[in-house]
């Protein structure tokens, strides 16, 4: 038994897997299912543990992952986006370092006692977050080609998989990290295991579409293998996705800082968009949260003009926001804003190329994509009625409550 912030973890008994679906909208799994492409997800649903959870806002990739290995909100663990506003440089930087993050992890306190664990993501911006501190395999589908012993605690992971490294836009990539985790299921033995995948395939199709549904499907072939070896899996993700677009199907969009250079004059105020990150294709760096640095006299101002406008869902002075959604006050900004479901946040039009959008735009970050799934192939009696389920309740429920 190890405590990490504040929470009790035993040691897995059997083999145990928890996976985080990028971008997996509960109606995901459930068009899927009733399309009849998952029929090992529909078994867990009726044998299993099938529960709805809240992720945390911001809902995004960061955040979340580092709130379902650490057990705890981002108030506590200090990842709060993907990028943050380091107001010791004055530039906006990506929280891709270990040295932001502020709390232990499940995974390196439990490979401090002996467990073997393996950590497998599509991306490699997580993996060295995923992986601090932590003794065991940590690799990504992304750089799956250059791992070592050394720096990954494995070589040789293409023969291994039996795939090529895929390209970083494509099912594939999340597809790479299942197929991992089947294999080294079978060769490494790891007695638990944190597998991460990409929401591409989420970004461009709605739940029910053909491609989104070929994924799942996919999926599920992968479930039914980890079941067969005698997992025990939790499934869960670290948002949900919805689409942001205008009835003419073009990006619906808020363009916080055009508005505030207008309000206030050009350099009075800053707007972060922490959903930024390297794969601008998926999103354009487009998403439904925002957080706005101002002068101290503009921030009533501002919060009231922007909590007055269409599509803007809710706007917070600081300490409400860091309150309200969990998050560390000293890494956010003077006001935290929300958009509504189908409304994303941009900073300037010149700022975002939206060329690269293929499909109608797809994206997430607010409150409209907090629920996530939390699916266990073992099923758990006593849950506590009328409990809000949080998707970083995962580890608890499939280590200490479904072996």
């Amino acid at each position: 038994m190890v405590n990490v912030n504040g929470r009790s973890y035993a040691a897995p008994k059997q083999p145990t897997i928890v996976i985080c679906v990028d971008g997996c909208e509960p109606d995901y799994i459930a068009q899927a299912v009733a399309a009849g492409l998952m029929p090992t997800m529909k078994r867990w649903l009726r044998d299993g543990t099938a529960l709805v959870a809240d992720c945390v806002v911001p809902s995004f990739t960061n955040p979340n992952n580092l709130s379902i290995v650490t057990g705890a909100p981002p108030s506590v663990h200090g990842i709060c986006g993907n990028t943050l506003f380091d107001a010791a440089s004055g530039a906006e930087v990506m929280m891709n370092d270990p040295k932001w993050l502020r709390a232990p992890t499940v995974l390196a306190a439990l490979s401090d006692r002996g467990t073997r664990i393996a950590v497998v993501t599509a991306k490699d911006k997580l993996r060295r977050l995923l992986g601090h501190g932590m003794r065991g395999i940590c690799f990504s589908s992304e750089k799956a080609g250059e791992v070592s012993e050394a720096e990954n605690g494995i070589d040789a992971v293409l023969p291994l998989v039996g795939m090529p490294v895929p390209d970083v836009y494509s099912a594939e990539l999340s597809e790479f990290v299942f197929a991992a985790g089947v294999k080294l299921l079978a060769t490494q033995r790891p007695e638990l295991m944190y597998l991460s995948t990409t929401d591409y395939v989420q970004h461009k199709h709605a739940p029910g579409d053909a491609d989104a549904n070929r994924f799942y499907a996919m999926f599920d072939r992968y479930l039914a293998e980890m079941d067969r070896a005698g997992a025990v899996v939790a499934v869960t993700a670290d948002h949900g996705m919805n689409a942001k677009v205008k009835l003419d199907a073009s990006p619906n969009v808020i363009y916080l800082q055009d508005l505030l250079d207008r309000w206030l004059g050009e350099a009075a105020s800053r707007v972060i968009l922490p959903i930024t990150d390297p794969y601008v294709v998926h999103h354009g760096a487009l998403g439904s949260f925002a957080t706005v640095y101002l002068p101290p006299e503009a921030a009533d101002y501002v919060g009231a003009r922007l909590a007055a406008m269409a599509g803007i869902e809710t706007v917070l002075p600081r300490e409400a926001a860091a309150t309200r959604f969990e998050l560390p006050a000293d890494r956010i900004g003077d006001l935290v804003v929300v958009s509504e479901r189908s409304v994303v946040l941009g900073t300037g039009v010149a700022r975002h190329d939206l060329s690269q959008l293929e499909r109608p735009l797809r994206s997430h970050g607010g409150v409209s994509e907090q629920r996530v799934p939390l699916v266990l192939n073992r099923r758990i009696e006593g849950l506590e009625a009328n409990r809000r389920w949080r998707n970083f309740d995962a580890l608890d429920l499939a280590l200490n409550r479904a072996q």
